[in-house]
């Protein structure tokens, strides 16, 4: 495993558009660790409506940055008392959506800490019960990259004010409020050190002890590079928020895999365009999905023939075709 180093930036942009160019031109054959520290910033799941998942008006005020990432899931809140891991390895070494595989290194080391965390449901790490760091998966071609967040010493009041997480959501898990359900690592720790000892720590656990820890080295190139990408994708409004499409229907359902929102136009009884919006995983892009049920004739045995077309999973992990129709009608 190699480490590339951030360099200390905690523009959002930056470092979301450095993890896109290390999966996309950085990694190889050897496995890759980053790690960033955001200053507050929502960041939005790849297929999230924005404007459903912020308080606009205060994230706003209080000029927290919104920022788009290309993986799944849903939107999280990042401030600097929150570290962010990312693993970077070739698909035939890993599997999509097995969060195990890539969160072990991570519950080890904070065990190692005396902190008993432990994955639960579909992507989090729990501490007594209460969510210490939630985990997406991006898949390219060639590689699996799966990141996840570790609120150390974050201010978890901030969470509560800048999301605006869907009672469904919530009534989901069995669970009152945002804030009853998170809690920071610091919190665990007799003697807490600062954010940035806790991410050598950390660092450290994973390479096993090492205090050379093997890193690759990004060229100025590289790093001129990632600025363009974030110049042009992760602080674009058109990628962060997008303009919401018309629609005349509006369908939407909770499944072990997340939840999907369908936003119709059905007009004269053809599906003109469907969107699909959702805190889901895919291993391929909706928009070919999209694409493929757009003008339809709306009832059940032409979208089913239409569906049978692909495989659903590959867009919704763990969603059936049966399911997806019975979302759309």
């Amino acid at each position: 495993m190699l480490f590339v180093d951030n360099h200390n930036h905690h523009d959002p942009a930056f470092n979301l558009a450095l993890e896109e160019y290390v999966v996309r031109n950085i990694a190889k054959d050897e496995d890759i660790l980053l790690f960033y520290i955001n200053e507050p910033s929502i960041i939005i799941g790849r297929h999230q409506n924005t404007i459903e998942e912020i308080a606009v008006d205060y994230v706003e005020q209080h000029g927290i940055h919104v920022v788009r990432r290309i993986s799944g899931g849903g939107a999280v809140y990042h401030d600097l008392g929150n570290l962010n891991f990312s693993f970077t390895v070739p698909k035939e070494r890993g599997a999509f959506i097995d969060f195990q595989k890539f969160t072990a290194p991570v519950v080890e080391v904070l065990r190692s800490m005396g902190v008993p965390a432990e994955l639960s449901g579909r992507n989090d790490i729990v501490v007594e019960g209460k969510k210490i760091s939630g985990n997406a998966q991006y898949i390219s071609s060639t590689h699996i990259m799966s990141h996840g967040t570790l609120l150390y010493a974050s201010d978890l009041e901030e969470i509560g004010h800048a999301l605006r997480v869907k009672p469904s959501k919530i009534e989901s898990k069995g669970i009152k409020s945002v804030r009853s359900r998170v809690a920071n690592i610091s919190e665990f720790l007799s003697n807490p050190p600062d954010i940035l000892q806790f991410r050598q720590q950390v660092l450290e656990g994973i390479f096993k002890g090492a205090k050379v820890v093997p890193q690759v080295e990004l060229t100025p190139a590289d790093w001129q590079a990632v600025e363009q990408l974030a110049q042009s994708r992760y602080r674009s409004w058109e990628w962060n928020y997008g303009a919401s499409p018309a629609f005349n229907l509006k369908r939407e359902t909770r499944y072990a895999g997340g939840g999907i929102e369908a936003l119709l136009m059905v007009e004269k009884g053809i599906l003109e365009s469907v969107k699909f919006y959702g805190d889901f995983f895919s291993q391929r892009d909706v928009s070919e999905l999209e694409e493929l049920l757009a003008n339809c004739p709306y009832e059940p045995q032409s979208l089913g023939q239409r569906l049978e077309q692909v495989d659903v999973d590959q867009y919704f992990s763990g969603l059936t075709a049966p399911e997806l129709l019975a979302l759309l009608y």
